[in-house]
């Protein structure tokens, strides 16, 4: 009721003229000013606590920020140590499986080594009594027979050599090779092969590519494997091809031998690079892509194989570019193969 009055009166004092002020009693007007100074604190006092309310919300508004970025983060960081972690145990189980690899390959090698030197020198013996056979023989009904025990003979001394090769290869005599002559010459060699006939053989490496240094017996021993793996697959007609090119950042050249023959499962794709495996029964080693393999990696370079089951196979290798000062300065000998 006060307030009310107080509040009236604070009103009309807004109406009032000097002389009615002063002609006004003295508590009236004294309880009219009580009033409008109680208005004015309380407006005052509530815009305080307003601006104090809306800073509070604006901090807490700071806060939930910082706290959902900060949750942001730690999940963001959990994500990647998750990822860090998974990334660390595929390579784990790939390095132990690489491991158990080389040992079976040590292994093997060993008993290859062993086995090829304890077969090898009768076979000698074997084979040369053979020739003598042959060549004293006058029966035609006879020597076909022992032809085909030489030839006999000779397939495992070619099996033995692979073996050796693959168990123990000799160290790379190194060589500035310019490749597209390799290849050229390779290619020449076997294109008058009977498997070649009827196959559209093609060089496609550039002959502006910069040399490589490596053995040039070893590298075209691999190049005239891929090409015969290549042919047998390949029916009349298909395509065989070698290409080559630079890789843009590291110092590589990329070889590939493609061809668009039978082409390999999967199955049969994941035992191509073991000693012994092949599907050519009765007619291959299985060594072929094995010593290949062995002489790309004592290259330093890396060989990769990627088939499609009826539409083809492309071989893949990646030797390091060598140049000529680093053969200067290994002290070792080097030529140019043009």
């Amino acid at each position: 009721m006060l307030a009310l009055q107080s509040g009236g009166l604070g009103c009309a004092l807004a109406d009032l003229t000097p002389f009615s002020i002063m002609s006004m009693p003295g508590y009236v007007w004294a309880a009219g000013a009580m009033a409008n100074i109680a208005v004015l604190s309380i407006a005052v006092l509530y815009i305080r606590k307003s601006s104090k309310l809306g800073r509070m919300i604006e901090k807490a508004g700071q806060h939930a920020a910082e706290t959902e970025r900060q949750r942001d983060s730690a999940q963001e960081e959990l994500f990647r140590r998750l990822y860090e972690e998974r990334e660390l145990n595929r390579q784990k189980l790939q390095f132990e499986a690489q491991l158990s690899e080389y040992e079976k390959y040590s292994a093997l090698a060993q008993l290859a080594l062993g086995a090829a030197h304890e077969i090898n020198n009768p076979l000698l013996g074997i084979l040369s009594h053979l020739e003598l056979e042959l060549k004293g023989c006058h029966d035609s009904a006879h020597r076909p027979e022992i032809e085909q025990c030489i030839a006999g003979a000779k397939r495992i001394s070619s099996t033995l050599r692979g073996l050796v090769d693959y168990a123990r290869p000799s160290p790379p005599l190194w060589s500035r090779i310019i490749l597209a002559r390799l290849v050229a010459d390779t290619m020449a060699f076997l294109e008058n092969q009977p498997i070649m006939r009827g196959k559209n053989l093609r060089n496609e490496v550039p002959p502006d590519l910069p040399p490589i240094r490596a053995d040039a017996n070893q590298l075209s021993q691999v190049l005239t494997n891929l090409l015969l793996n290549a042919a047998e697959a390949t029916l009349a007609r298909g395509h065989i091809s070698v290409s080559a090119s630079k890789l843009t950042y590291v110092d590589s050249i990329e070889i590939r031998v493609s061809d668009t023959g039978s082409g390999m499962s999967p199955e049969v794709l994941a035992h191509v690079f073991e000693p012994f495996f092949t599907t050519k029964r009765g007619r291959g080693t299985g060594l072929g892509l094995s010593i290949s393999h062995a002489y790309i990696r004592s290259h330093g370079g890396e060989m990769r194989v990627d088939s499609v089951l009826g539409r083809g196979t492309s071989v893949t290798l990646t030797l390091p570019l060598r140049m000529a000062q680093e053969s200067e300065t290994d002290g070792e000998k080097s030529q140019v193969v043009v």
